[in-house]
């Protein structure tokens, strides 16, 4: 008995060594095969091994994921929740080569489900886990694509998530006082203003990510400039909606 409670013991000690050195979904996400060869090559700006932890992305979880133009993090997340969980692309109805890559994306994946609606307005059938927007919050400030109240926007993504549930936020830097048209210019947002309008709706912040900090970005070139482009500096932030 004492021997076979020692082999017992020996088992599950090989077997949790074993699930500690597997690799974790995000790795197996990021090493898929099936990954484009343009994405490949954007994990060197992008970091998103370091992005998508930052965010708590685990398998199972149901996502909503703003303005995904069916690609980078799409399939990124749509590897790492699994086939028992689900991303919701809210796309801009009027982004009509976003929606057409969403479109394949949702073809191509059971579990990606598709809302395109005017731009601003989104909506899921069930509670969400995690709420992710990366390089698009700063669009929201933008009239040309349409006229977004942030305040009753920020209540809306609130109310989507579970309670206890991220809203996920990585943009451009910008510079103290950025105005919207200034915004519609450069493509950047100031940090200090995603973070007075979404804890305006409840939410806390509980996590600031520098990975993606670039000092020598001054924060005066639009983000589509040839000199700062893929370099720029960025912040990601990361609230949660009280539990009660």
């Amino acid at each position: 008995m004492k021997l076979a409670a020692a082999f017992a013991v020996l088992a599950l000690a090989a077997s949790a060594v074993n699930a500690a050195s597997a690799p974790s979904p995000v790795a197996l996400a990021i090493a898929d095969p099936s990954r484009p060869k343009d994405d490949r090559a954007a994990d060197a700006v992008r970091d998103p091994v370091e992005t998508l932890n930052f965010a708590g992305v685990k398998p199972g979880m149901k996502v909503g994921e703003f303005f995904p133009g069916g690609g980078y993090y799409s399939r990124l997340l749509l590897d790492v929740v699994g086939p028992k969980g689900r991303v919701y692309g809210l796309e801009n109805a009027g982004w009509k080569g976003a929606v057409k890559d969403d479109q394949t994306t949702a073809a191509a994946h059971a579990n990606f489900v598709l809302d395109a609606e005017p731009f601003g307005q989104f909506s899921a059938p069930e509670k969400l886990d995690l709420i992710w927007i990366t390089q698009n919050y700063h669009d929201l400030h933008i009239a040309k694509y349409g006229v977004v109240d942030m305040a009753d926007f920020n209540r809306r993504v609130f109310a989507a998530l579970k309670p206890g549930g991220i809203y996920f936020v990585l943009d451009h830097q910008a510079n103290p006082g950025t105005t919207d048209a200034q915004i519609s210019d450069l493509h950047r947002i100031e940090k200090a203003t995603v973070i007075s309008e979404v804890t305006a709706a409840g939410f806390k912040l509980v996590a600031e990510g520098k990975f993606l900090a670039q000092p020598g970005d001054d924060h005066s070139k639009t983000v589509f400039d040839p000199a700062i482009r893929g370099h720029t500096d960025q912040y990601a932030l990361k609230f949660a909606k009280p539990q009660s």
